[in-house]
């Protein structure tokens, strides 16, 4: 039987065609239309050989775009990670003993209070010998542990060293850690951890004094470092030591009056925190106030974190205590 011929099919069909691929359009998650324009642009600024030469910055801004671009196709696990504590502040107490009074008690000899003085405490050994420079501006985090790792005796100091600790973060990454995958807090204790270098816990403090504090008592008690999440929560500073106007340990309200500090960012300039100091330089109360900020990172919430003070202390010691 012969067909009907119908002169405008094609051109339906075609219609119909457009009209199905708008529908699929609209419907593609938005995350796909972003990967697709920065791929274009990546091909782009590719091209166009900025990045070889990062000039006018072209080349950082590259690589902060191919991380957005990979965590689009690709976002970091949501597992479960080293938990974020609280510390509720200690009600502090005289450390003056106590004498009973009560009729028929027992005199025994009189112990001297403690004397409240200032200390000053620096873990042994020169800091310039366990600090590493972070490689990349984005590298604080595997630098900071590598230094903690060299003051342990664990590990080196070298360029290779850190390249190996920054290429395993995919063992440890954790969306609840970082919305950025990669590196957070909880990725630090584990990368020390797999380095045999266990016991570290990320403690939340509400103010800057009780952090600071709460470091100084695991310095005194443990002999190691301290790792402060500084600049809101961007920035990995390692604490050596501290001054105090007494023993944190015996003295409960006492004040850390500043912080040795291994900034992996040395000898590097930021434009927004300035110039970075050497290993070990003491950073006074005006520097900690300037640098070592509540967390708040702009690629959302973090509600165990948010609006306290971040530390990661030692459990462990560094060496047996004298």
């Amino acid at each position: 039987m012969a067909q009907y011929y119908d002169p405008d099919r094609r051109a339906r069909e075609a219609a119909a065609f457009r009209r199905r691929r708008v529908a699929s359009a609209r419907r593609a998650p938005s995350r796909w239309l972003t990967l697709f324009f920065a791929l274009i642009l990546v091909g782009g600024v590719a091209a166009s050989g900025a990045v070889a030469t990062d000039a006018f910055g072209v080349g950082t801004k590259f690589e902060h775009l191919v991380r957005k671009v990979q965590l689009a196709i690709n976002p970091p696990p949501d597992r479960e990670t080293v938990a974020t504590v609280e510390i509720t502040p200690e009600p502090s107490i005289d450390p003056t003993p106590a004498v009973s009074t009560a009729p028929g008690a027992s005199k025994a000899p009189a112990t001297p209070p403690p004397v409240r003085k200032a200390v000053n405490v620096k873990i042994a050994g020169d800091p310039r010998k366990v600090f590493a420079h972070e490689i990349r501006e984005d590298w604080c985090a595997p630098a900071g542990t590598q230094i903690v790792l060299a003051m342990h005796g664990k590990g080196d100091t070298s360029d290779a060293f850190q390249k190996r600790i920054a290429s395993r973060v995919g063992e440890w990454e954790s969306y609840r850690d970082s919305h950025n995958g990669e590196w957070g807090p909880a990725a630090i204790a584990q990368a020390l951890a797999a380095y045999d270098v266990p016991g570290y816990t990320i403690h939340a403090h509400a103010t800057r004094e009780a952090a600071l504090r709460d470091a100084a008592v695991a310095i005194s008690r443990t002999g190691a470092p301290v790792v402060l999440l500084a600049w809101k929560g961007a920035h990995t500073w390692i604490m050596n030591g501290y001054r105090a106007d007494a023993d944190p340990q015996i003295f409960r309200d006492a004040t850390v009056t500043g912080a040795y500090i291994l900034d992996p960012w040395y000898p590097d300039f930021s434009s927004i925190w300035g110039q970075s100091d050497p290993p070990g330089t003491l950073q006074d109360s005006a520097e900690m106030v300037r640098n070592f900020l509540p967390w708040k990172r702009p690629e959302g919430k973090y509600p165990d974190r948010d609006g306290k003070f971040i530390i990661i202390v030692p459990t462990v010691p560094l060496s047996p205590l004298a």
